[in-house]
């Protein structure tokens, strides 16, 4: 009897509505998730007859699951403070590694693998651009994110240094200024060197670099440690009108390679650092970019994706940047569970590439994407499920009485 079967129709797609709003509200509090709603569609319908108007008379034969949709809008972002949580915020899903293929997930909630990769939960390294000495190669193919924990970046011996001073225009003639500045050597040892300036006629001033004793071998020499620096009437420098260069200690008891730098007395926009003005003599600033190994300490990702690791002398070196994927469809996404999606032929290929660019999102690192599930909508949604698997309910069961009448007349 066809009367059974259009409201078992409705029953089945009932419970697929009831199952769906029970599988949103369990996920109310699971990181990244997508609410899921659900679309009836009627079945066939067959022709009974035809109106004196001429109109067909259709008699349809219930109503069927057409779609469940993931509603792809942006979930609450939260700060948790803990740098291995990330969250994209606008378009774009974290790309994680599989054995040959890539998956896609919003959800952020990365840890770190014995080996220093970067993970999710269930294991799979989180994808990115390597860095190579601290640039990142977007044209690099995508390499598991790494993590240099545990790991020494090694020091960088100073190969140039500035000094921003003024010398007293009014000082007598044999006055000595001296200015300190800490350098380093190839073994990441500091030096303390010392620039003294002496006056030896008005607007010519002569200057000597040292190292402290001790830090050179007796068999350790010097070049390029003595010169002279010349001002204009209005107290500017007029010479040298170029940095010096092929500065040089060697022989240094530590062991470390020569030191061989330059010192630029003319800053970034070719403005010259050193002045002689009446005021006091003073070095107020000094500046060079040598530095001592150190040793990893954290790391935080920018809004672009780029994670910057930091070390305990200071220093920072990018080591890679993640990457967002998307896809034309996401609506043909296929779930697998664990905030994962894999593409499929209705989702279209998986488009790559850096946030903030090519309509991707951006990044927020220590902070997680909530679920997009409006507890309000799903109980509205909770009753009128519930009502409309009553009311079919009802259906089976005037059905079964008519049938049940049916068989008592016949007897």
């Amino acid at each position: 009897m066809a009367s059974f079967f259009i409201p078992l129709s409705g029953l089945d797609s009932d419970t697929t509505a009831l199952n769906t709003i029970a599988n949103n509200l369990s996920n109310m509090n699971t990181t990244g998730y997508k609410a899921q709603t659900v679309n009836f569609a009627d079945l066939f319908y067959t022709q009974v007859g035809e109106a004196g108007s001429g109109n067909l008379m259709q008699q349809g034969a219930g109503v069927q699951t057409a779609d469940i949709q993931s509603q792809f809008t942006q979930g609450s972002v939260a700060s948790t403070g803990n740098s291995t949580d990330m969250a994209v915020s606008g378009n774009g899903f974290f790309v994680l590694q599989d054995g040959n293929q890539n998956l896609y997930t919003r959800d952020g909630n990365f840890t770190l693998s014995s080996a220093g990769n970067l993970t999710s939960q269930d294991g799979l390294n989180v994808m990115g651009y390597p860095a190579v000495n601290g640039v990142v190669n977007t044209n690099a193919p995508l390499a598991p994110i790494a993590i240099p924990v545990g790991q020494v970046e090694s020091p960088q011996a100073t190969s140039t240094f500035g000094m921003t001073a003024n010398l007293n225009a009014t000082a007598v003639v044999g006055a000595t200024v001296p200015g300190q500045i800490t350098m380093y050597d190839s073994l990441g040892v500091s030096h303390v060197a010392t620039v003294t300036y002496t006056k030896t006629a008005n607007n010519t001033w002569s200057y000597s670099i040292a190292l402290p004793a001790g830090d050179q071998t007796a068999a350790g020499t010097t070049a390029n440690t003595t010169g002279t620096l010349t001002f204009n009437t209005s107290g500017n420098l007029t010479s040298p009108a170029a940095n010096v260069s092929g500065i040089s200690f060697t022989g240094l008891t530590d062991g470390a390679n020569d030191m061989s730098f330059a010192w630029n007395v003319l800053g970034t926009s070719g403005t010259p650092t050193i002045t002689q003005v009446n005021s006091a003599s003073a070095v107020t600033a000094t500046t060079q970019n040598g530095f001592p190994s150190g040793q990893y300490d954290s790391f935080t990702v920018g809004n672009d994706g780029t994670v910057t690791a930091t070390y305990s002398n200071g220093q920072t070196l990018a080591v890679g940047k993640l990457a967002l994927g998307t896809v034309a469809n996401t609506e043909g996404l296929k779930l697998l569970g664990n905030g994962e999606y894999s593409t499929t032929q209705a989702s279209g290929t998986a488009a790559v590439g850096v946030s903030g660019t090519a309509g991707l999102g951006t990044m927020t690192d220590g902070s997680l994407e909530a679920s997009n599930v409006n507890i309000s909508q799903e109980f509205s949604d909770l009753i009128i499920a519930q009502r409309a698997f009553e009311a079919n309910s009802k259906a089976v069961t005037t059905f079964d009485s008519v049938v049940q009448e049916t068989i008592n007349m016949i007897h």
